[in-house]
């Protein structure tokens, strides 16, 4: 897989040099350290094995700001769509690791969001760049 890749639809997916837990624990890391909430990690492909599906490694790491987050949906409150922020964690049939999110440009563009009503949707960037090995 490629440095960086952006699709059409808005998504950018980059490589993780290492397997999903230390990614969502280093993602952790970064998000805590920055002052967001973890709210939820979804184990896609847990609950996908109880419903007797095998599928590679796959979280949701879903995070924030209450207060940011908020004061987002107040101005553009479709936006509650894509908020609390979230980031894919997720394994390929080969055993490659990755880091998937939506474009800040992408989310403030559909949102129409501009200066700090954006911010939050460029944090997401942040914090996967922050990542080592990302």
């Amino acid at each position: 897989m490629p440095d960086s890749t952006q699709s059409s639809d808005g998504v950018i997916t980059k490589p993780s040099g290492k397997p999903v837990p230390q990614t969502i624990d280093a993602l952790r890391r970064v998000m805590e350290d920055r002052g967001f909430a973890v709210f939820n990690v979804i184990d896609h492909s847990g609950v996908a094995g109880q419903a007797g599906v095998q599928m590679p490694d796959s979280k949701l790491v879903m995070f924030g700001k209450p207060a940011v987050g908020a004061a987002v949906m107040v101005a553009a409150p479709l936006a509650a769509l894509d908020i609390p922020l979230k980031v894919l964690v997720w394994e390929d049939r080969n055993g490659a690791v990755s880091v998937s999110y939506n474009s800040p440009g992408f989310l403030a563009g559909r949102h129409h969001l501009e200066g700090a009503l954006r911010a939050p949707f460029d944090a997401v960037e942040s914090i996967v760049e922050a990542l080592p090995g990302a």
